[in-house]
């Protein structure tokens, strides 16, 4: 019977973040279509917390044909998303991924994390902000605050076991608190 080494099962490899993108979805990280019209992209991710650079890349490509803010903002509040769901959602399981699903409008765009259900038993209901979430001094429940805060609107399905939390964010940045942020 081969003997199992603990050693070898913690070491890391470094692996290019190009080799997690599918060669037909290549332009959604590269902006080599930068301009271009798109209605809809998705992309599943593996859950794991090394991958948010990549996640990143595609979301600042979808919004590559917006202002500087917007791009800034759209990708901030997308990675907040990505990041909530690797930590507190089966997607960061072994083999599991989280999908995310970037819809333009005329006036906006739509984002959707899709994940694969809560690491602990949860009510169901939509998820609340952390009521502190905004203080410097907050050692947890940042991400949501912050989408709640600067997302033109946001919600969720409701449901633990299948997560689907989403936001929209106006191109005028309408409704965000970051134009009020910018003036302070």
């Amino acid at each position: 019977m081969p003997t199992f080494a603990p050693e070898l099962a913690r070491s890391e490899v470094t692996v290019p973040l190009a080799s997690f993108i599918k060669p037909y979805c290549a332009h959604y990280f590269s902006g080599g279509m930068e301009g271009a019209y798109f209605r809809k992209r998705q992309h599943s991710f593996p859950g794991n917390a090394s991958l948010l650079p990549l996640v990143r890349m595609f979301l600042s490509t979808c919004g590559a044909d917006q202002s500087t803010d917007y791009r800034h903002l759209f990708t901030l509040l997308g990675a907040e998303l990505a990041n909530n769901a690797v930590a507190h959602s089966r997607s960061s399981e072994f083999g599991a991924t989280y999908t995310l699903v970037v819809e333009r409008t005329s006036d906006g765009m739509l984002l959707t994390c899709r994940d694969q259900g809560s690491l602990r038993p949860v009510p169901h209901g939509p998820l609340v902000p952390h009521p502190g979430g905004l203080d410097l001094d907050s050692e947890a429940g940042r991400g949501l605050a912050m989408v709640d805060a600067l997302s033109t609107r946001w919600g969720d399905n409701g449901h633990p076991e299948y997560r689907s939390v989403w936001f929209f964010l106006a191109y005028d940045l309408s409704e965000s608190r970051w134009n009020s942020l910018e003036k302070s």
